[in-house]
């Protein structure tokens, strides 16, 4: 019951980001670059549920993206899907309670996501590459989401950790000690 009730929040907070994304930020944006919460989201989801939830929510809330904002269904629900399984690797192998190491794997997720999509841009509509234009833009979204990354920590924290322990459980090595 307790998962399923961690499900249903994680369905909640993405209709909640969701609804930030196309309406608060569209109004609220830095040179007309708004900032890629649903990178953050999935991230968050990987490192705290693992098990390859995180891959399984990306695919799923991408699917849900590329439908109602994309015009073709794949490319968002493929990059999410990877930086789910991407936060359980960094889960195993870095601490999520440092803030600055939380803000190096989003920046490296948001990095391989917008260049995913950039790719993918150019491939399927043919446009000109324009490395100058992309990784100015890129920059700008990278410290939109460190900057809100920075605010919304503690509640990213606290709400990771009681998910997790609904997944995972707690794991005490009573063997040890």
């Amino acid at each position: 019951m307790r998962k399923f009730k961690v499900i249903l929040i994680i369905i909640i907070l993405f209709f909640l980001i969701y609804f930030m994304q196309a309406n608060i930020f569209s109004w609220f944006n830095i040179g007309g670059i708004m900032p890629n919460l649903f990178v953050l989201f999935i991230l968050f989801i990987g490192l705290f549920v693992g098990n390859k939830m995180g891959a399984i929510f990306g695919i799923i809330f991408g699917i849900i993206i590329d439908l109602v904002i994309g015009r073709i269904v794949g490319p968002s629900s493929v990059l999410l899907g990877i930086i789910g399984l991407l936060g359980e690797y960094f889960d195993k192998n870095f601490s999520k309670d440092s803030k600055i190491t939380l803000i190096l794997m989003e920046a490296f997720s948001l990095l391989i996501y917008e260049i995913g999509m950039y790719v993918f841009r150019v491939i399927q509509y043919g446009a000109e590459i324009e490395i100058i234009t992309f990784t100015l833009t890129l920059l700008v979204e990278i410290v939109f989401n460190i900057l809100l990354t920075i605010i919304l920590y503690p509640g990213i924290k606290k709400l990771g950790y009681y998910i997790e322990e609904s997944f995972k459980g707690k794991k005490i090595l009573t063997r040890y000690f």
